[in-house]
């Protein structure tokens, strides 16, 4: 045991020396992927090697390719840098090697995931009777959400989708808006409702869905299974479907309204964002990462719904030597994974750490963080091509080839990361600030990087 402590002190010893290092490491060093691939794929010994070797090994063969993705300024995607506690609570995680399949199999698993996803819920203003399933990112939360709301539209046709499968079954029309995330595309595809169940509706001058063309493709639709697809935070401009509005003209349809708020249903802690998801409650079900902007560790996701013996009905399945199956629905009856990794205790650290008032200032941090870098690059004669309601910020640099070199170049620079993307046309950097980390320093160096490079 003296052994496995010794290993398990020096694996955590170099974790929390790469983490001090962030603040000054490059953060996208070139990386030279021939030698890193030869590094890792060299022969498999017939003889065992020694723990401590291993580790030796590993670390010098991943360090020349690590992103410093949860440093203070990798503003790629929306990525966050997981917490301090929730981190060690992580490798706690590992150490105990759980398997949160129900409670019987671990009961301390089970019973972290009740306990954080009711404090999820508060925080979120979802309904307190709802279901949580903890998952592995957004494409699983909007599957299993999208999976209930395929369940309750066809049985409410009188169908039984879970038993007699989709051929023959009514058609089931899903309407989503036309900058929908591609997960809820691919969602349906592992659902067997194909993307051709989709009908894309017109979004705003922001890329929110547009509730009258909304109310008129409904209309015109008429009768019969409906699922609508909202979203909470366009992954361009971070504008958030009017969700009021819209779940009353779903539900006066009859349909299921499922949100995506993968890192915008955040805003509903933050008290000068809370109004952009205005009546987030009355949806049916909603997806929402915590990797994302609440900086926990990958990977950890949640698919909440509001009718939790739909969810089970749609996720959930039992065996004869399934001892503890049946009962109230936890762990794998919310998700598809039955082999899960015990998620609930970073997230129960995370939240506990930062506390109600800890997420509210995250959020409200990130989201002026998010301004004054639109502050900043426009003040430089740059375009700054959204509104920045939330953490997203669109750039332009003039034409397309320009701001593509420019983005190139950022990321081969080091001092931070940023995205290219397209967007009505149009090739533009996007900044997404997601890190609890970042500083108004941060933000001012990479803006003066990013001038730099253009010119």
């Amino acid at each position: 045991m003296d052994e496995l402590r010794d290993l398990f002190r020096r694996a955590a010893d170099h974790a929390a020396d790469y983490r001090r290092s962030l603040p000054d490491r490059p953060v996208g060093p070139p990386v030279d992927h021939a030698a890193l691939t030869r590094a890792f794929a060299v022969p498999l010994p017939a003889a065992p090697t020694p723990p401590e070797q291993v580790l030796a090994e590993l670390v010098a063969a991943a360090e020349p390719g690590l992103v410093a993705t949860a440093g203070p300024r990798y503003f790629g995607f929306v990525v966050g840098g997981a917490s301090p506690a929730a981190t060690a609570a992580d490798m706690l995680a590992a150490g105990w090697d759980q398997i949160a399949f129900n409670p019987v199999t671990s009961p301390a698993a089970v019973a972290a995931e009740t306990a954080a996803g009711a404090w999820l819920k508060d925080l979120l203003g979802i309904p307190a009777t709802a279901s949580v399933g903890f998952v592995t990112g957004g494409q699983a939360a909007n599957t299993a959400g999208l999976a209930a709301a395929r369940h309750r539209v066809l049985a409410d046709a009188g169908w039984d989708v879970e038993r007699r499968g989709l051929i023959g079954a009514p058609a089931v029309r899903v309407f989503a808006g036309a900058e929908r995330h591609a997960t809820i595309d691919r969602s349906l595809r592992l659902l067997g409702l194909g993307t051709d169940a989709l009908r894309p509706v017109p979004t705003g001058p922001q890329g929110a869905i547009d509730p009258d063309a909304l109310a008129a493709a409904l209309h015109e639709a008429g009768p019969g299974p409906t699922i609508v697809c909202l979203q909470a935070g366009n992954v361009n401009t971070g504008a958030c479907d009017d969700l009021r509005r819209a779940c009353d003209l779903v539900h006066r349809h009859g349909g299921w309204v499922h949100v995506d708020g993968a890192f915008g249903l955040w805003a509903a802690a933050g008290p000068s964002t809370r109004h952009l998801v205005d009546g987030l409650e009355a949806a049916d079900s909603w997806a929402c990462d915590g990797h994302k902007w609440l900086n926990l560790p990958y990977d950890t996701a949640f698919a909440f719904c509001a009718r939790p013996d739909v969810h089970a009905a749609a996720m959930s399945y039992a065996a004869a030597y399934l001892v503890g199956s049946g009962g109230v629905p936890a762990g794998a009856d919310l998700t598809a994974e039955s082999s899960r990794r015990a998620r609930g205790f970073a997230v129960w650290a995370g939240l506990r750490e930062l506390g109600r008032d800890g997420v509210a200032e995250l959020v409200e941090r990130c989201c002026a963080l998010a301004r004054r870098f639109a502050d900043g690059l426009a003040a430089a004669g740059f375009e700054v091509a959204n509104e920045v309601v939330l953490n997203q910020v669109l750039v332009g640099f003039g034409d397309d080839a320009r701001t593509d070199r420019v983005v190139a170049a950022a990321q081969a620079d080091g001092t931070c990361w940023v995205g290219g993307t397209t967007w009505r046309g149009r090739r533009l950097m996007r900044i997404s600030v997601s890190n609890a980390t970042t500083t108004e320093a941060d933000v001012d160096r990479t803006v003066a990087a990013l001038v730099r490079l253009a010119r």
